[in-house]
C-alpha cells in the first residue's frame, strides 16, 4: 500500500528507515507529545517496525519526501470494530511546512474511502497546541478527556479525546482550502 500527496509518499516502514525514525523520535520536544520512550533508540525502532510487518488492521507508514526520499515522520491507522484511530508525528525539523496537513488529510481519505470507516478517534496531550490546531483544522471534535501515561515525561498527563466523523471531514474539506490538498491524494492499495 502506498499513499501519495503533492509532496509526500506514505509507505510501510522498512528496516532501512531505522536511523530516520530514531532521528525524529529521539527528540524530547517530539517524544513528549507521544507515547514513545525517550531516549528513543535503534532497538525501539526495530521493535516498532518489525511489529508492523504482519498486521492486517494496524497500518504504520513512514512519511517520505517525494523529492529527496528522506523519511521525515510517521503515521498510523489502527482499525478495530469499524473505527479507526492513530495519528502522525513529524521530525521537528519538518514541522510548520504543511507536511502534517497533507498527512492528516491523506490518512483520513484512506480511512473513509479505502476502508469505508465512518469515524476516526484520536487525541492529543493538553499541552500540545500544534496537535490541537491540526485536529481543529481537519474537523475533529473534542469528545472528552482521560489520563494517559507519557513515557518521555514519565507521568500521567491529560489527553484530550477527539473524533472525526466522515460527514464532518467532508464538510471541512469542501468548505476550506484543504480541498486542493485532498484532491492530490492518491491511494494505491
Amino acid at each position: 500500500m502506498k499513499i501519495e500527496t503533492e509532496r509526500l509518499i506514505l509507505r510501510k516502514w522498512t528496516l532501512n528507515d531505522v536511523s530516520a525514525q530514531v532521528e525524529g523520535l529521539n527528540n524530547f520536544e517530539t517524544s513528549k507529545n507521544l507515547t514513545v520512550p525517550f531516549p528513543y533508540t535503534e532497538e525501539n525502532s526495530i521493535l516498532y517496525i518489525t511489529r508492523h510487518f504482519e498486521e492486517d488492521d494496524d497500518f504504520a507508514f513512514a512519511i517520505e519526501l517525494k523529492e529527496s526520499g528522506k523519511v521525515i515522520g510517521g503515521a498510523s491507522l489502527h482499525i478495530k470494530n469499524d473505527v479507526g484511530d492513530g495519528g502522525i508525528w513529524l521530525n521537528e525539523k519538518y514541522t510548520g511546512m504543511g507536511y502534517g496537513t497533507e498527512t492528516w488529510v491523506a490518512r483520513a481519505k484512506l480511512a473513509f474511502e479505502a476502508f469505508g470507516l465512518n469515524n476516526l478517534n484520536n487525541g492529543f496531550f493538553e499541552f500540545n497546541n500544534r496537535s490541537r490546531h491540526m485536529h481543529e483544522k481537519i474537523g475533529y471534535k473534542i469528545v472528552g478527556q482521560s489520563m494517559r501515561f507519557c513515557p518521555a515525561l514519565n507521568k500521567e498527563v491529560v489527553e484530550i479525546l477527539t473524533n472525526l466523523s466522515r460527514d464532518d471531514f467532508y464538510e471541512k474539506i469542501n468548505s476550506t482550502k484543504l480541498k486542493s490538498v485532498y484532491d492530490k491524494v492518491k491511494i494505491d492499495l
